[in-house]
C-alpha cells in the first residue's frame, strides 16, 4: 500500500486513529474495489473496456518528436496524435500546440468565457480518501446546511451576479440523500438558469429524480483511471467500487441530464495515462450518446487540512497546459474547466489558449458565503473546506480580468423554452 498520501495520525481522534491502523493492516476490513455493492446499479457498459485498454497499452516514451509533428499537423486529430501530443516528446512543442488550441477554440467558442461557482451545502463524508479533506477519518468540523441556510448562501451568489451554480456534498447519502439534493436544486432553481450537481454517484432513477427537480448537468471526477492505484487510495465506504464510479456519467445521461462532465484528480497517479483515460472516456460517450454536452476538468492535487503534505508531485504548470492543449486538440467541442486550484496568472492565460469555463467567488468550506461576499465576519457555524483554493477572486475582479484579456465573460447563454 502506497502510504505517502495517508493522513497526519497527529490530528486524528483516538477512534479515529483506531480505525485507520485497522483499515491499513487488515485487508479483511476491505471489499474488493471491483465488486458492486448492493442497491449498486450495473448498466453493462461497453465504453469501460475501450477506454482502459487504450491506456494500458499507452507507452508514453515510445512518441518521438516526429510523431507529434505528425500529430500537429493533421487536421483531425486521432486518438494515436492525441497519445503523441499527451508525450514526454511534446514538450518542446508546447508552444505549436497553445497556438493550434487558441485556433480550435476560437473556431467553436468564439471568444468567450463561462463563469460559475461552486456551493457545498455539506461536507459530511462516508469513505475514507486518503487524499481528501472532507475523508471520514478527518477531524474536521463538519456542518449540513439546512433548505432555509442553503437558500439564503443562494441570495446572496444570486445578488453578485452569477447565473450559473454547481452543488456540491461530501459523499454520505446518511447526511446528504437524494431527497435533499433534490430539495436544494429545486432551490436553485429559483435564483439561477444553469444547475450543476458534483455528488456522489447514484443510479438512473435517481439522476432522473433529480434532474426533474431542476439539476442540468452533472460531474464526477474518476480521480484515477488505475485502478489498482485507485484501491490504495480509497480504503472504505462506496466510493471505493470503481466501475461504478466509471459508469456515472452515462447513469446520469440515461437518468435525462443535459451534460456532463469528467476528470482525473491529476497527480494521483500516472498524469498523462489518466489525462488520456480521461478524454477516451469522453471520446467513447459522446459517440454514443451524441446529443449530450460534454466537458472536461483539470484538476491538480491541492494541500488538504491536516495533511500539507499532499501536493502535486509531478504535475507542474507547463504539464498542466500541455494537457490542456491536448485536450482542445483532441475533443474541439468540448467545454473545459480550469478551476481555482490553478492561480490567477495561469487561468488568465489558458482561458486565451482553450479553457472555455473558470469558477469565481469561490469557497469550498461551508456556510461562508455571505462573509465571502459581504465582508462581514464568518460565523461559528461554518463547515470545513475540502482543500486550498488559489484564486480567490471574486465574480466582479474575474468579469474585469477576463475582460481585460479580451474576452467575453458570460454567466449563462442557455434558455428553457
Amino acid at each position: 500500500m502506497d502510504n505517502q498520501y495517508f493522513v497526519d495520525s497527529g490530528n486524528l481522534s483516538a477512534e479515529a486513529l483506531e480505525r485507520k491502523h485497522r483499515l491499513e493492516n487488515d485487508p479483511s476490513c476491505r471489499k474488493n474495489h471491483m465488486e458492486y455493492l448492493p442497491g449498486m446499479e450495473d448498466i453493462k457498459s461497453d465504453i469501460c473496456e475501450k477506454v482502459i485498454s487504450q491506456m494500458n497499452e499507452y507507452s508514453p516514451e515510445k512518441y518521438t518528436a516526429k510523431d507529434v509533428r505528425t500529430a500537429l499537423e493533421h487536421d483531425t486529430c486521432s486518438i494515436e496524435d492525441f497519445k503523441a501530443l499527451l508525450s514526454p516528446a511534446a514538450a518542446p512543442f508546447l508552444e505549436q500546440m497553445a497556438e493550434r488550441a487558441r485556433l480550435e477554440t476560437g473556431k467553436h467558442f468564439g471568444n468567450t468565457v463561462y463563469v460559475f461557482t461552486p456551493l457545498y451545502i455539506a461536507n459530511y463524508c462516508e469513505n475514507y480518501c486518503v487524499y481528501c479533506g472532507f475523508n471520514c477519518y478527518n477531524h474536521i468540523k463538519r456542518m449540513k446546511l439546512s433548505m432555509e441556510q442553503i437558500e439564503h448562501e443562494m441570495k446572496i451568489i444570486a445578488d453578485s451576479g452569477m447565473e450559473e451554480i454547481l452543488i456540491l456534498t461530501g459523499e454520505s447519502r446518511s447526511q446528504s440523500d437524494v431527497t435533499y439534493i433534490g430539495e436544494a436544486c429545486k432551490l436553485a432553481r429559483k435564483y439561477f438558469r444553469m444547475v450543476g450537481l458534483e455528488i456522489y454517484p447514484v443510479n438512473t432513477d435517481e439522476y432522473r429524480y433529480l434532474h426533474e427537480c431542476g439539476a442540468d448537468y452533472v460531474t464526477v471526477f474518476q480521480e484515477t483511471y488505475d485502478a489498482e492505484k485507485y484501491e490504495t487510495l480509497h480504503l472504505l465506504g462506496h466510493k471505493r467500487v470503481w466501475p461504478y464510479r466509471f459508469d456515472s456519467q452515462e447513469r446520469a445521461l440515461r437518468g435525462g441530464m443535459r451534460g456532463v462532465a469528467f476528470s482525473a484528480l491529476l497527480g494521483l497517479s500516472d498524469f498523462r495515462k489518466d489525462a488520456l483515460a480521461s478524454a477516451l472516456h469522453v471520446y467513447y460517450l459522446q459517440r454514443k450518446y451524441p446529443y449530450a454536452e460534454m466537458s472536461l476538468s483539470c484538476p491538480r492535487l491541492r494541500p488538504i487540512l491536516n495533511n500539507d503534505s499532499i501536493n502535486p508531485h509531478d504535475v507542474g504548470e507547463k504539464q498542466l497546459c500541455q494537457i490542456i492543449c491536448a485536450y482542445r486538440i483532441f475533443l474541439p467541442y468540448v467545454g473545459i474547466t480550469v478551476s481555482s486550484r490553478e492561480s490567477a496568472g495561469f487561468r488568465n492565460g489558458i482561458v486565451k489558449i482553450a479553457a472555455t469555463k473558470v469558477s469565481a467567488g469561490v469557497s469550498t468550506g461551508i456556510g461562508d458565503h455571505e462573509s465571502k461576499y459581504s465582508g462581514k465576519e464568518s460565523g461559528d457555524a461554518e463547515g470545513d473546506e475540502q482543500f486550498e483554493i488559489c484564486d480567490s477572486r471574486s465574480l466582479d475582479r474575474m468579469y474585469k480580468d477576463i475582460s481585460e484579456e479580451g474576452l467575453q465573460p458570460v454567466l449563462n447563454d442557455y434558455l428553457y423554452v
